[in-house]
């Protein structure tokens, strides 16, 4: 599926009033746009990639819009899935500006259906849909689950996917096609269209967004909209930390670099560090007040949209912000983005750049705020990733059961379905295109029995076959109970921040809460907080007046580095005495320091650096590939090591490296060779060198919740995730003792796996790392690289102060050139 390389497209007879529009606003049709309307008019899907701000939406929409105003719809043609609900009022705005303009909106109706819609717009779409409907993958689910959602959706001629990026590699992706596979089904001359602007493996996206089997179109296209990175770096002589990431040293450059007339977005990688950044700003610059704002996904709904309207009319201008403000709304007055800290992603940073000049033909410029010496070489090195081209890749789940089993009760609530063939049909998504029948027909007992083991359950016999062998729900409950828990997105342990007149703030941890007494004062959305009271999964708050430094910590939010930048910062450090990029300049202390203790490995060798302290015997081995990726590396290695000289070993993992620590001298020279990082016997050493028992059980919550085994709301009610958590224990435990080779316990196990450690790329990883050249360095004292490790295993055991004092001593040890280094 070769991108199109065909002259430039004539633009449709019924989509011309629209261009017409276009045209009016003084915008010309990009060559790309004009080959999707050409493409949809000819019956074809497909993928559009281009970059952010250029005009996807209307490249996706103006084909089935002018099939609209042309031929007329009677119910529902084009459906809109975005993964953001807060972004489908703004997609519902610029659908309708063309409409109103050309005055077509009295006979094409466009609305939004999501968690946030009026009982009365539902009420009213329960018995008629309109011709546009934008909506997200879980209410798209739970259309389907109308009796009569085959009639409604017979119609239904486009499906768009916006984002698709962002819904791909998720459950929530896996959950979007199997709704395409049954909406195709319902309608098998639908047209779907993904539009993403950072994806690798376009082939493999486009053929999840058109299904197996079935031939799309990719179009892409080189628009003039460079991305610029540039940094605030130290001065020289300036003394910068060697680790550490909320970067607070850079409080007053980064203040000095803003302008509180020029609309800026300051990202961060953490709802924590979120909180900080915008407290410390405020703090520093209190007549910017009224003009900043803080956004994050833990912040009530209602607040989140009024900073974003703000920063769309002007009146907000500096926004700190996570992820939450990545993607889809238009913010076309934001002027320049800022990224405190790593972006730990190329995608990532190109996504947050595009932020800025949301135009079509405008650069984007991103200004990086590295927060220690190795993320200036990280900033060089995703510059460099994105001048090659090297993006991460998006891959589709692989046939995750519990996501099946919550679909068939869906098909089972929304018309009904045969087993042969919904397997058929189920197969033709692309993350289900190798599902065997042994494995349907296991899901299909589980949802229809309880499977081996909850036959005597009632609540686990979800659907029944009729007389014809038709599949539906008998139980009104149990439909009641499908429809309040549709979906992929698992909670984490939270409860609601409210003030004491009710007000919504926003969520926080249990764990957090659970830690403070009533009266002590915390940090949230921008306020000082006092604890009142808690009760039914709510923390009742009231504003103080007294400051305060304790911000929540939400577990689970420090990103790992990804494997394109991993490839990138092995490049880039090995070039690093070179020089060039200003960032390069400005870690050349850094770097001699480390040369003067070991050396800078090569992108073909590991590095690992030995040394003993008054802690034990040390090993410190530098992968580059990520902190999940070394956490499991290092309990492998540990595992691996420890056969061959008994030892016991205390583990630390960063971005960078690992550490292992034995208390007791360790021969690790002696026992340190390739084969330790052999792919024979991966998968079992892996599993034996982690408690994965225990980690599967605690990941078993969330399969459980998606697959219909627990529910978490109720009509009325929610569980709380400790309820849910014993519960899906309960079910776990069980499973094990009676159901040994039950899948979803197997998923479950997988899962952890992957998520814990990133077992597939772990696997590229030990197959690198067998290859590599291995340089082992014995040292005098921990080096430049390996200092930050140290201190990742010890600041939770000992003061800061504490921490602080060994950290300068041993400094100091590395001498005049080693000088530039200091801690956070």
């Amino acid at each position: 599926m070769a991108p199109s390389s065909r002259p430039i497209a004539r633009i449709p007879g019924a989509v011309r009033p629209l261009v017409g529009w276009m045209r009016s606003q003084g915008w010309k049709p990009f060559p790309f746009q004009r080959q999707a309307w050409s493409d949809y008019a000819d019956g074809l899907s497909g993928l559009i990639h281009v970059p952010t701000g250029a005009g996807k939406t209307y490249a996706a929409c103006f084909g089935p819009m002018g099939d609209l105003l042309e031929e007329g719809a009677d119910g529902l043609a084009l459906l809109y899935v975005t993964p953001l609900r807060a972004v489908s009022r703004d997609i519902e705005a610029a659908i309708k500006r063309p409409l109103a303009a050309i005055g077509a909106l009295e006979r094409v109706t466009v609305e939004t259906r999501t968690g946030d819609t009026s009982t009365s717009v539902r009420a009213r779409q329960k018995i008629r849909l309109p011709n546009i409907l934008i909506t997200t993958p879980e209410s798209l689910t739970l259309l389907l689950t109308h009796p009569q959602s085959g009639e409604r959706f017979s119609r239904l001629r486009c499906v768009i996917l916006d984002e698709w990026h962002e819904l791909l590699s998720t459950k929530r992706g896996t959950q979007t096609e199997l709704a395409l596979a049954r909406l195709r089904r319902f309608s098998p001359e639908l047209r779907t269209w993904a539009l993403s602007a950072t994806i690798s493996n376009l082939d493999d996206a486009l053929q999840a967004a058109v299904g197996t089997g079935r031939s799309g179109r990719l179009i892409t296209a080189r628009l003039d909209r460079p991305i610029e990175i540039d940094s605030i770096l130290p001065g020289p002589g300036d003394r910068f930390p060697w680790a550490g990431h909320l970067g607070m040293h850079q409080l007053d450059r980064v203040i000095e670099s803003l302008d509180p007339v020029q609309s800026t977005l300051v990202f961060v990688n953490t709802r924590s560090q979120a909180e900080r950044w915008f407290h410390a700003i405020e703090l520093a610059r209190p007549e910017w007040r009224p003009i900043m704002a803080l956004h994050h996904g833990s912040i009530d709904r209602a607040a989140r949209e009024k900073v974003e309207r703000g920063l769309k009319d002007g009146s907000i201008r500096i926004v700190v912000a996570t992820s939450s403000l990545d993607l889809g709304v238009d913010f076309a007055p934001v002027e320049r983005v800022m990224q405190i800290g790593s972006p730990k992603g190329v995608a990532r940073l190109m996504q947050r750049a595009g932020r800025a000049s949301h135009r079509p033909g405008q650069p984007c410029r991103i200004t990086c705020v590295p927060t220690h010496g190795l993320e200036m070489i990280e900033v060089a090195a995703v510059r460099r990733a994105i001048r090659a081209g090297h993006i991460e890749p998006r891959v589709s789940e692989t046939k995750p059961l519990d996501v099946l089993t919550q679909h068939m009760v869906t098909c089972a609530l929304g018309g009904g379905f045969t087993d042969g063939q919904l397997y058929e049909e189920v197969r033709t998504a692309h993350a289900y295109r190798n599902l065997t029948r042994d494995e349907f027909d296991w899901a299909l007992r589980l949802v229809r029995d309880g499977g081996e083991v909850l036959g005597a359950y009632p609540e686990y016999k979800r659907i029944v076959a009729d007389a014809e062998g038709v599949y539906r729900v008998g139980d009104a409950r149990l439909a009641a109970l499908h429809r309040f828990n549709v979906g992929t997105i698992t909670g984490d342990a939270t409860m609601d921040l409210r003030f004491t007149n009710g007000k919504r703030i926003g969520s926080i941890e249990e764990n957090f809460i659970s830690k403070l007494s009533r009266g002590q004062r915390f940090y949230f959305a921008g306020r000082t907080l006092e604890l009142v009271t808690v009760r039914d999964l709510t923390a009742y708050v009231r504003t103080a007046r007294a400051k305060t430094n304790l911000t929540p910590i939400w577990s689970g939010t420090r990103l790992p580095i990804s494997e394109s930048l991993s490839q990138a910062v092995r490049d880039t450090l090995a070039a690093a005495p070179d020089g060039g990029e200003a960032e390069l300049v400005a870690a050349d202390r850094l770097v001699r320091a480390q040369l003067s203790e070991s050396i800078l490995p090569r992108p073909d060798e590991l590095l690992c650096e030995l040394c003993t302290t008054r802690d034990g015997t040390h090993l410190f081995v530098f992968p580059f590939e990520g902190r999940l990726v070394h956490g499991g590396l290092a309990a492998l290695t540990a595992l691996r090591l420890g056969r061959r000289r008994e030892g016991t070993f205390a583990i630390s993992a960063n971005d960078y490296g690992f550490e292992l620590l034995c208390d007791e001298p360790y021969p690790f020279a002696d026992v340190l060779d390739r084969e330790v990082f052999s792919l024979e016997n991966l998968a079992e050493d892996a599993i034996e060198s982690v408690n994965l028992s225990a980690l599967a059980r605690s990941q078993f919550r969330e399969v459980a919740r998606v697959s219909g085994l627990v529910f978490q709301n109720y009509p009325g009610a929610q569980r709380s995730v400790r309820q849910l958590q014993a519960r899906a224990g309960l079910l776990y435990d069980v499973f094990e003792q009676f159901d040994p080779d039950n899948l979803l316990m197997h998923q479950a196990r997988r899962e952890v796996l992957e998520r814990q450690f990133e077992q597939s790329r772990m696997g590229r990883v030990m197959q690198r790392l067998g290859q590599s050249r291995l340089q082992v360095i014995q040292t005098r004292r921990p080096t430049p690289l390996s200092l930050p490790l140290v201190v990742e295993r010890i600041r939770g055991r000992v003061s800061l102060e504490s921490v602080d004092r060994q950290i300068a001593r041993i400094e100091a040890s590395w001498g005049a050139a080693e000088g530039s280094c200091a801690s956070n």
